[in-house]
């Protein structure tokens, strides 16, 4: 007897379940059900449409009804929403929206596929007409149409998440005047707070004005007014605080909750009803380097979910090795990426580790189009175990954040990153890539051979009058230098080490920080045993302190910035 098997919801995880279903078995009955008006569409394209990088907004969607039936022999029931699931009877209710009319299906195994949906808080004005979230492809038009019909100016968003970032951008993009606004003191929290900097600066760099350490407290009809009593202009305001997952259905039929408010599964992505299968952004997934539940809402492990779930129903097995979390961005001309843990979640979790930045170049300088990459690495103290990377740069920052969650994934150490064998062409990269140039940086760092502080150290020393020799040439140092700086060049250093005191800590930075190693290398060669490198040196320096500066108009500790 063949199965009848029902998913609920589309998109990444219900309709590459409910694919994968009829590729295991011709025969089975697969029906899906999606309150909204589209089978699947590419969620995380809706905010190009703002700016016309997606043109049409019938391109954001992968399948319609017909073809799905066509294609996969699925029949995919559109603005019909499942209201509740009698477990003991294995059987759905759902209504269809169109007609307010509501029937039963009988099921074999159904599957849960909810996603999340955006949080939206009590405040006043907030059920204002001009005030929006974006979910799916009807959100996305309804956002656009009103900003065209109203030829809105002046837009709020709310939240410096992925989606409030992407939304910004292609706002401004569009010609529109933008506001940011991020409670946390930070935009991107895969990101840490240092590398966020970069970001923070291409946001300023961009006329967007970023107002972070704040949070909404009211709309009106032509501003917004937050928590600092703060006002700022908004025709248009859109909300992107972060998302909730959409439990409700899986409550209400009994279905355990986790406690991170996900619905919880095994490693099968079953429910505790042996049944009922869920997955994508409403579920809780097991963080293979935290070792516990967290809450991940990305379209890739949704779909590898959704064939593991429509595996296990045919029991075929599936190794559920949990998440590490992966995600990559572009911020105007900038990519940024990341993957892993960042240094501020390994050091909450008690997890001994350290990091490195590296600036180098992400293809051979005499190269076209040759830029900095910044990348940061995140390793175990004293295993070497790769924990997180982090990459921001105009060239190909998700290549090298791949190379280093593949290697996160097979339990990798600094020593296989040391070793690792890259394809290399002077068009592409460097004959030693960014990545495999952090991992003998961070070596150096694990093993002792010298010593390091990070930019977020700098402005400390700077005000402690601490010892800084900029080893940089003249002509750099005169274009802008650490206010207490002494200057003493690279090529100068070994007839000039009596300049340098031995009876103190010494600071020594360059522009990358890859001269300044050499420095410090020569200094510990010849006496010298509290010597330490800036880590990201003058360029690392300037942009970590730039946005701060402008914010907040405190006295820089640089004579000038330098971003090149």
């Amino acid at each position: 007897m063949s199965k009848k098997i029902l998913v609920v919801g589309g998109v990444a995880g219900g309709a590459t379940a409910a694919a994968r279903v009829r590729r295991l078995d011709e025969k089975a009955e697969v029906i899906m059900f999606e309150r909204g008006p589209h089978v699947s569409f590419s969620n995380c394209s809706l905010p190009f449409y703002l700016s016309g990088i997606v043109e049409n907004s019938e391109k954001l969607i992968v399948m319609n009804p017909t073809v799905f039936k066509k294609r996969f022999n699925i029949e995919a029931r559109v603005q019909h929403e499942v209201i509740s699931i009698q477990r003991q009877q294995k059987t759905i209710t759902v209504k269809n929206i169109g007609t307010g009319e509501t029937y039963e299906e009988s099921y074999d195994q159904l599957v849960l596929s909810p996603g999340a949906s955006p949080i939206v808080p009590n405040l006043e004005g907030i059920s204002a007409p001009h005030v929006f979230t974006v979910r799916n492809v009807v959100d996305i038009e309804r956002l656009q149409n009103y900003i065209e019909m109203k030829d809105a100016q002046n837009i709020a968003v709310i939240g410096g998440g992925f989606i409030g970032v992407e939304v910004a951008e292609n706002l401004k993009l569009a010609g529109r005047n933008v506001s940011l606004v991020e409670f946390a003191n930070q935009i991107m929290m895969p990101f840490d707070h240092d590398m966020a900097q970069i970001l923070h600066k291409k946001m300023l760099d961009q006329k967007v004005n970023l107002i972070l350490n704040d949070g909404l407290n009211k709309i009106t009809k032509t501003e917004i007014e937050l928590i600092s009593g703060k006002k700022v202009q908004a025709d248009v305001v859109v909300l992107a605080i972060g998302v909730r997952p959409e439990t409700k259905l899986a409550e209400e039929a009994g279905l355990k909750i986790g406690e991170l408010g996900g619905i919880q599964v095994d490693a099968n992505y079953r429910t505790n009803d042996p049944s009922i299968y869920a997955v994508g952004d409403a579920i809780e997934v097991y963080h293979q380097l935290l070792r516990k539940p967290t809450r991940l809402a990305l379209a890739g492990p949704a779909q590898r979910q959704a064939r593991a779930a429509a595996d296990h129903i045919y029991q075929i097995p599936h190794q559920n090795k949990g998440v590490i979390g992966s995600s990559s961005i572009q911020i105007f001309d900038f990519a940024a990426a990341s993957t892993g843990l960042n240094e501020k979640m390994a050091l909450q979790a008690g997890i001994q580790a350290d990091s490195v930045y590296i600036i180098a170049p992400d293809k051979v300088n005499l190269m076209p189009n040759s830029h900095p990459l910044h990348f940061k690495l995140i390793f175990e103290v004293p295993t070497g175990k790769i924990l997180g990377a982090q990459a921001i740069g105009k060239g190909n920052a998700d290549k090298r954040i791949d190379v280093i969650a593949t290697l996160i994934s097979m339990g990798g150490t600094l020593e296989d990153l040391k070793e690792l064998e890259l394809t290399y062409s002077p068009m592409f990269s460097t004959a030693k890539d960014v990545v495999n140039l952090a991992a003998l940086v961070a070596t150096n760092i694990l093993y002792g051979r010298f010593k390091q502080v990070h930019v977020s150290d700098v402005r400390r020393l700077v005000q402690e009058k601490a010892v800084i020799i900029d080893v940089r040439e003249e002509n750099e140092f005169g274009n802008g230098h650490l206010k207490n700086a002494k200057n003493i060049p690279l090529s100068e250093l070994r007839e000039r080490m009596d300049e340098i005191p031995k009876d103190v800590p010494v600071y020594v930075h360059c522009r990358s920080a890859q001269r300044s190693y050499n420095a410090v290398m020569a200094l510990q060669n010849s006496g010298y045993d509290n010597v330490y490198n800036i880590s990201g040196s003058y360029l690392g320096i300037s942009l970590y302190e730039y946005f701060e500066d402008q914010l907040t108009g405190r006295e820089p500790i640089v004579t000038a910035y330098n971003f090149k």
